[in-house]
């Protein structure tokens, strides 16, 4: 009686110790999350500034040509230096006014050259714009720079907060949804960067690693199990380094690349090409040893009554084994699929780690990652960047969630064709 008392107290802390277990690990990835979110969230907003801009024809046009190629060398941020000016009449000293003028971001000139070259008509007009504001002023809008502070402890002094104030006034600033971010690549400038380059970045990467991956590692993995000889020492060999390829580090796989597909075969550094064979290469043994697993657990009557039949054993295996094992071949796919989209180390060293503005329009143009690019900016000391790290990790859990999900209901699917 004793010992059945002692046996169910036992099974009673265990599972205790089992619910403690489970409520700490959501405790500590809803932390995570919340102070993910907390930091990010922000960045999905940007603060810009109405401007009544005069396309004045002495500016732009003195000519009257309308010659896009004459235009295009115009002085467009004095148009912007002129509407500050005239909301701001009484800043006449040099000094003030360079300082009024970083009150705007330098991507407006950029603005007013797109709005110009796609109507050539408003030159000689007067047109109500929305354009950028600075990083700086952002940070204040958003709360992440306090008012009250001493003005030694702000990035923004008081003549510059009076200005900001006068256009809080007068309705001449506000948030809108910061389509920047998903628009753009990296900057310079936090008000200006986005993650579009490296979402694409990592999309062909994944794409490359897929492709290589997936068909390699079944194929493997039905050899091995279905048709390699159980006797042979080469294939022992082969096992054993597929096992210990698996608990190599990552960054083994970036010098592997390094050394092969860059410096020996050529292949264009910084390349999401480059990147996705290394991330392939690191992701075969996560979906051999898996697909192996899916292979034995696959009843032996399947295949014996197909060979019962009067099919080969490779219409056994491939007609009968391979579908019923699919889904579990899948499993270690997205388990593969999700950790390659998380790795940095192998892409740095493949020179994925450069400063690249421009968005990448194919697998050989230079490009960076998603986790790269949080790297980045976690390593920029900006205020304005911090934000944007944490949006770009939100970006990323979001990218990856997809993927999965996407990657489950494909399992899922093949399942209920099994059953």
């Amino acid at each position: 009686m004793n010992n059945l008392k002692s046996r169910l107290a036992k099974e009673k802390r265990f599972e205790l110790y089992g619910f403690i277990s489970v409520f700490l690990a959501l405790s500590l990835l809803s932390l995570l999350f919340i102070s993910i979110f907390s930091q990010g969230y922000t960045a999905f907003e940007e603060t810009r500034i109405q401007l009544k801009i005069n396309f004045e024809q002495d500016i732009l046009d003195p000519g009257h040509t309308k010659d896009w190629s004459v235009i295009k060398k115009s002085n467009f941020n004095l148009l912007v230096k002129n509407s500050l000016s005239e909301i701001f009449p009484d800043t006449t000293k040099r000094k003030q006014k360079k300082k009024l003028f970083k009150l705007i971001s330098s991507s407006a000139e950029y603005q007013l050259r797109n709005e110009i070259k796609n109507n050539l008509n408003i030159i000689g007009t007067s047109k109500k714009l929305w354009v950028l504001a600075d990083d700086d002023v952002d940070m204040l809008i958003k709360g992440h720079i306090k008012r009250n502070l001493p003005e030694d402890e702000r990035r923004i002094d008081n003549k510059e907060l009076e200005w900001i104030v006068t256009l809080e006034s007068k309705k001449y600033i506000d948030k809108f949804f910061n389509k920047t971010l998903f628009t753009n690549g990296d900057s310079a400038e936090p008000e200006q960067s986005g993650v579009l380059g490296a979402l694409i970045g990592s999309l062909f990467a994944l794409t490359i690693t897929l492709a290589l991956s997936f068909p390699i590692g079944v194929a493997t993995a039905v050899y091995l199990e279905e048709f390699a000889s159980k006797n042979n020492k080469f294939i022992d060999f082969i096992e054993v380094n597929i096992n210990n390829l698996a608990a190599v580090p990552s960054i083994i796989f970036g010098l592997l690349g390094l050394a092969i597909f860059l410096n020996f075969f050529g292949m264009p550094r910084s390349a999401p090409l480059v990147g996705g064979m290394v991330l392939a290469v690191m992701t075969l043994p996560r979906i051999i040893i898996p697909s192996r697993a899916a292979l034995k657990s696959v009843p032996p009557s399947i295949k014996e009554g197909a060979l019962g039949v009067g099919a080969s054993n490779v219409q056994a295996v491939f007609h009968h084994v391979v579908p019923v094992a699919l889904p579990g071949m899948l499993t270690g796919t997205i388990i593969g699929m999700a950790q390659a989209l998380g790795e940095s180390a192998p892409l740095l060293i493949i020179g994925m780690v450069a400063f690249i503005v421009d968005i990448p329009q194919s697998m050989t143009d230079p490009s960076t990652a998603l986790p790269i690019q949080i790297y980045l900016w976690a390593d920029t000391p900006e205020r304005g960047f911090v934000e944007r790290t944490s949006a770009a990790i939100m970006v990323l859990l979001l990218f990856l969630i997809v993927m999965n999900s996407l990657a489950v209901y494909l399992r899922k699917k093949f399942e209920k064709d099994i059953n």
